[in-house]
């Protein structure tokens, strides 16, 4: 997998200076403008001819046509080449021009996107692809950054802005970036801007997306620029009302677009054997032109010599070897047919029409957003029924990332939720209206719970004021009532959320208080401490002050870290509340416990000093504020616990069920946490507690990773490990079932050279893998891992910008037009939106466009051999002299017109099961990923069912031709006759043949087949009518003969004799095979048919109860460091005046200024 590279020189460092583009164009940087296009109007017919001249099918006609232009080799015309040729290279050049179009339709409208630049002194709207490097832009609130940016200043205080950056990788909670104290004053003064003329020096374009380094030099003074400094093209600015920003990187060379990856051209597995196959069929055509080459030799030595005087050839010919020469050429071009071009053209139609069925298919159209399903690409639908691995994103393709409290325990009450065993909820919607500031989104269903706040239960009370307490949520009242959360993590909003409709309104706070509206009375606590969340501690508390003067501790956290802190009374309440959460667990909800403490205050008088001092130690300061914190959070009651449902998309667990029953395997790679991954994958069932052990790799060298991997390896089942193979994931037997999970950093590890042969070794004996912690290159660099150790057809699916790289190196893309824009979807090869629907595109349309593809490929071969090695046989019979049987007519049109349209109604339209058992019998998919239904084997099958179908076409007529005469005596045994005979009975048994072959009836069908044959004889008799010839006597010399032979009983006899002894074989070899060795998809047809009275019905799918007893850790998209945030009053819309107003109890406050000033020291 290759990084791309888009200048032509190697670029060591950058230099950018503000607002003067003068200087910054002497670099040649690379401008904003994203082309994904591949022509324009003059370059697309020169570079198009030269693209698909490249096909070798192609250029071999090329050169027949070439050939055929030599009269002293053709016996056939130049139209029976360059009609079909010219057909297939325009058909192929108006499907690349489509598609083009909508690259270039796609291309614009990104580039055509509106940016506030400061130009002149003035801020101007500019188009995307306008934007230079070196140029300052304002975003506002919700907009989406338009090139890697150096921010200088925004609205909040202390230059801080908000950023989203689930189109980089994946996740949705908000991140904060700072611009630097020197560059934050110029505010939005665009007259301070217009002056800036500070100068960057800073790294070449790269993928890093967490890594910036570069240094400002401005007023003689120069500063630091980190990652922190940076936003990156394809985040959206959040709760920022404006900031402004310096272009460092722009275009192609943004950090996104360098994760993209190089877009590959695509081919299927099926385009690939094709061309083995074309080769073969050339080297068959070589050798019988060779064997009829010599034969034309050694009869012209021993016969033809003998007519050498009667005939008026020249000199040069009269050489037999010379002879031989020639005729070898000629019977090139007389085979060619062989590998018919008109092959290519069907195949593009058939590609096109399985793309328009899935754009047509109301089943993957999302009403809820006006989204129908769209094919991309027209060329990889058939490998749609052949994929064994998928490779997900998590965020926004398997769950909708919202998060839902849905139920709660409370001093061992359960509340939420309840369902009846046919999983219908036994109660309505909570009514809220008692509460003003509700929020009319949330639904809870349980109004018992709403019973015990009205009836002030005090631990229901305590159990939502810890809710509305505990947290690092900032508030924002756009209007009075109208209050909108910013929450670092989802989990955290989803809570204080619940705490706010159910009487605990959160409605403001500043660093030192908190103000909550209590069943609607305002209350402010004073805001003492905040111990921050860590990965270590997997919890988060705050210590306040309530109007009473009490002191309290709230704390929130894992149940298993929470629960070694309680108090020993609370013994019998944690063994309830543990049931809870194993329930709630159960049905993959994320668990969280809850407990407070009531504090002494000369205990916490104590605390406080020894917190504030270790706050201020320059060695182990970390180390030592876990251990006060520690200290503070013993002795806790436990209130109760919370469970938060982290929606999946509809349908997701019942699709990966789904498709696991298919025989294909389900990857997650996703730029969460590992305990978020590992959470979703027990709430899509990919992970279970009846499985036999989940193997979690987490390590920090090569050695570690290796060692772990070894050791996984030499443990797993021995009869898996023996009758493991690398060539196709169905010939490993999977009899136990693990799952392996593992983290980015030793994902890098493992996808080195020496250890990456373990790795899959390894995952390809789990049932479920997940990696997380993935950056979107390592993504990629999986999905190529597996496609080259496994040889297996790949499919990679996800929904924002950081899937690119893998959507693009997997065989199939897939997009889904979800909440993280439409960078996917633009690189993909189809896209949808929702995961579920993924199901029906694999199991229905992909399954059936392989069917489809392999039925037509198999016929198509038949057809040709049979109609083309007649003059093979002939050849024998006419002193392999390059006669050929048919007119040259028949031989142009039987591939356009007899027989095209019926081989293509087959292909776009026959089942062999409908849709509904399709779905209901995912193995009937297995046949595609093992490569059944098309493959060498098939192909020699059908190529000798066709060279016996010739043989006994020409044999049968050649023998009964010998001793016939017409009914009033006449001799009947002209070639002109025999050869309308052949061409008769040829069309007419491969359009009983097709008949055989299809499975599911049209009146399409029906039209085509007895239409083609209706065509066949109107053109016949046409071309042998006296008119015509009266008109063109050169090209229908066949006058009278269609007329003058069909009337004939023995022709019509001969017919039917050699029409049966050609169907009759095949007929009784598959009634045999189908009665004695059924496949899977023939006892599937059966019970079709022995069902279809009562109609086909659709499985009832019950409710998934999961019964995973998986906890979750607390807040798992929630990330350190906002405690500090909050308590140093940076985030505030009001900055305070002085710094002298912060008391100095607040421990979080002093930990903060020491922070900052070693951080600033640092710098």
């Amino acid at each position: 997998f290759t990084k791309l590279n888009f200048s032509s020189t190697v670029e060591e460092e950058r230099h950018v200076r503000a607002n003067d583009r003068d200087y910054n164009e002497r670099f040649s940087y690379a401008d904003n403008r994203i082309k994904t296009a591949k022509y324009n109007v003059f370059t697309f017919l020169p570079i198009n001819l030269f693209e698909q001249f490249q096909r070798f099918a192609n250029a071999y006609f090329l050169v027949l046509l070439i050939l055929q232009l030599i009269p002293e080799i053709s016996s056939l015309s130049w139209f029976t080449t360059i009609v079909p040729l010219v057909l297939v290279l325009a058909i192929t050049a108006v499907k690349d021009a489509t598609d083009d179009y909508f690259r270039h339709k796609s291309d614009q409208q990104v580039n055509t996107r509106q940016s506030q630049v400061l130009i002149k002194g003035k801020l101007q709207n500019e188009k995307w692809m306008n934007v230079r490097v070196g140029d300052i832009i304002k975003l506002e609130n919700n907009q989406f950054v338009a090139a890697d940016l150096l921010l200088l200043s925004s609205s909040e205080p202390y230059g801080l802005c908000y950023i989203e950056t689930a189109e980089l990788d994946g996740e949705t909670n908000l991140k904060v970036r700072q611009a630097l104290t020197v560059t934050s004053d110029l505010g939005d003064d665009v007259a301070k801007l217009a002056d800036f003329n500070g100068e960057v020096i800073c790294e070449p374009p790269n993928n890093k997306l967490d890594k910036f380094t570069g240094t400002l030099y401005w007023k003689d003074n120069k500063y630091p620029l980190d990652n922190e400094k940076m936003l990156l093209r394809g985040c959206v600015l959040r709760n920022t009302e404006w900031c402004f920003g310096l272009v460092i990187f722009a275009g192609l060379q943004t950090k996104l677009m360098q994760n993209c990856g190089r877009t590959k051209f695509k081919r299927t597995s099926i385009d690939k054997l094709m061309n083995t196959l074309v080769l073969w069929i050339f080297g068959f055509l070589i050798c019988m032109g060779i064997i009829l080459a010599i034969g034309n030799t050694i009869w012209e030595q021993k016969v033809g010599s003998n007519f050498w005087e009667y005939l008026q050839w020249k000199e040069l010919t009269i050489n037999v070897v010379f002879s031989g020469f020639l005729t070898f050429w000629s019977y090139v071009i007389i085979l060619n047919t062989v590998v018919p071009i008109s092959l290519y053209v069907s195949v593009e139609v058939l590609r096109l029409g399985h793309s328009y069925f899935i754009n047509w298919d109301r089943r993957i159209y999302y009403s809820l957003k006006d989204t129908p399903a769209e094919a991309r690409t027209t060329t990889l639908n058939e490998e749609l029924g052949q994929v064994e691995f998928i490779f997900s994103d998590k965020t926004g393709t398997l769950t909708q990332n919202i998060m839902v409290f849905n139920k709660c325990s409370i001093n061992g009450k359960t509340y939420g939720d309840v369902y009846d065993e046919f999983g219908r909820k036994k109660t309505p919607c909570v009514d809220f209206s008692f509460n003003p500031l509700m929020d009319r989104k949330f639904r809870f269903h349980d109004s018992s719970l709403v019973e015990a706040i009205k009836l002030e239960e005090p631990l229901v009370q305590e159990f939502f004021r810890l809710l509305a307490l505990c947290h690092t949520v900032m508030p924002e009242e756009r209007n009075e009532g109208e209050l909108v959360y910013q929450a670092p993590s989802p989990d955290e909003g989803a809570l204080v959320t619940a705490a706010r409709n159910f009487g605990f309104v959160f409605r403001s706070r500043t660093p030192e208080t908190i103000t909550l509206y209590e069943m609607g009375h305002a209350v402010t606590y004073q805001l003492l401490a905040i111990l921050d969340f860590n990965n270590v501690r997997k919890r988060m508390s705050v210590i306040v002050r309530n109007p009473k003067g009490q002191l309290k501790l709230y704390s929130k956290g894992a149940d298993t870290i929470l629960f070694d802190r309680l108090d020993p009374s609370n013994e019998e309440l944690m063994f309830t509340t543990s049931e809870h959460l194993n329930e709630f667990a159960g049905e993959g909800l994320r668990t969280l416990a809850l407990a407070y403490k009531d504090l002494d205050e000369d205990v916490f008088d104590e605390w406080m000093k020894k917190l504030l001092f270790a706050s201020t130690a320059l060695e182990n300061r970390e180390e030592k504020l876990g251990a006060l914190y520690e200290e503070i959070e013993q002795g806790m009651m436990l209130l109760g616990a919370t469970a938060i449902e982290d929606k999946l998309q509809e349908g997701v667990p019942e699709t990966i069920a789904c498709l696991t029953l298919a025989n294909i395997k389900i990857w997650v790679l996703t730029g969460d946490k590992l305990e978020t991954a590992m959470n979703i994958g027990y709430s899509c069932n990919m992970l279970r507690d009846d499985m036999n052990e989940v193997f979690i790799i987490s390590g920090h060298t090569m050695l570690e990773i290796h060692q772990k991997m070894e050791i996984l390896l030499s443990g797993l089942d021995m009869e898996k490990t023996e009758l493991y193979s690398s060539d196709s994931v169905f010939e490993e037997t999977i009899i136990a079932e693990y799952a392996l999970i593992i983290n980015g950093h030793s994902l890098a590890h493992a996808l080195e050279a020496d250890l990456e042969q373990i790795l899959v070794d390894v995952a390809c004996l789990c049932k479920t893998v997940i990696c997380c912690r993935v950056t979107p290159l390592q993504k990629a660099l999986v999905v190529e891992l597996i496609k080259r150790h496994k040889r297996a057809v790949t499919l990679a699916i996800g929904d924002g910008a950081n899937d690119v790289s893998m959507i693009n190196t997997a065989h199939i893309g897939v997009g889904i037009s979800g909440q993280e824009g439409m960078q996917a979807v633009l690189a993909s090869d189809y896209s949808f939106a929702q995961f579920r629907y993924l199901q029906r595109l694999l199991l229905v349309h992909g399954r059936w466009s392989y069917y489809r593809m392999c039925n037509f490929l198999c016929y198509f071969f038949y057809k040709n051999f049979a109609f083309t090695l007649v003059h093979f046989w002939y050849g024998f019979l006419c002193g392999f002299s390059a006669q050929t049987v048919y007119d040259q007519w028949f031989i142009t049109l039987f591939n356009i017109v007899y027989t095209s349209l019926p081989v293509l109604a087959m292909g776009l339209f026959d089942q062999d099961v409908n849709e509904q058992y399709s779905l209901r019998y995912p193995n009937l998919y297995r046949p595609g990923q093992l490569n059944q239904l098309f493959n060498k084997r098939k192909f020699f099958t059908c190529t000798l069912q066709g060279v016996c179908t010739s043989f006994i076409l020409f044999f049968i007529p050649y023998g009964a031709f010998l001793t016939a005469v017409r009914d009033d005596g006449a001799h009947i045994s002209d070639q002109q006759a025999f050869a309308v005979t052949i061409a008769t009975t040829l069309v007419i048994v491969v359009s009983v043949q097709i008949g055989l072959d299809t499975n599911y009836w049209t009146a399409v069908n029906h039209f085509f087949i007895w239409g083609s044959l209706a065509v066949y004889f109107a053109i016949l008799f046409a071309m042998h009518s006296d008119g015509i010839f009266t008109i063109f006597p050169n090209q229908f010399p066949f006058i009278g003969t269609a007329r003058n032979s069909l009337n004939q009983k023995f022709v019509w006899l001969v017919i039917l004799l050699t029409t049966v002894v050609c169907i009759m074989p095949m007929v009784a070899v598959r009634f045999i095979k189908a009665d004695l060795y059924p496949t899977q998809t023939d006892k599937v047809r059966l019970l079709q048919q022995t069902s279809r009275r009562q109609g086909p019905q659709e499985q009832n799918l019950r409710r998934v109860r999961r019964t995973s007893s998986r906890r979750s850790a607390y807040a798992f998209a929630h990330q350190q460091g906002y405690g500090e945030l909050i308590t140093s009053g940076k985030n505030m819309k009001v900055p305070t005046s002085s710094t002298s107003t912060y008391p100095l109890s607040s421990p979080a406050r002093g930990t903060s200024l020491v922070k900052n000033s070693v951080r600033i020291a640092r710098c």
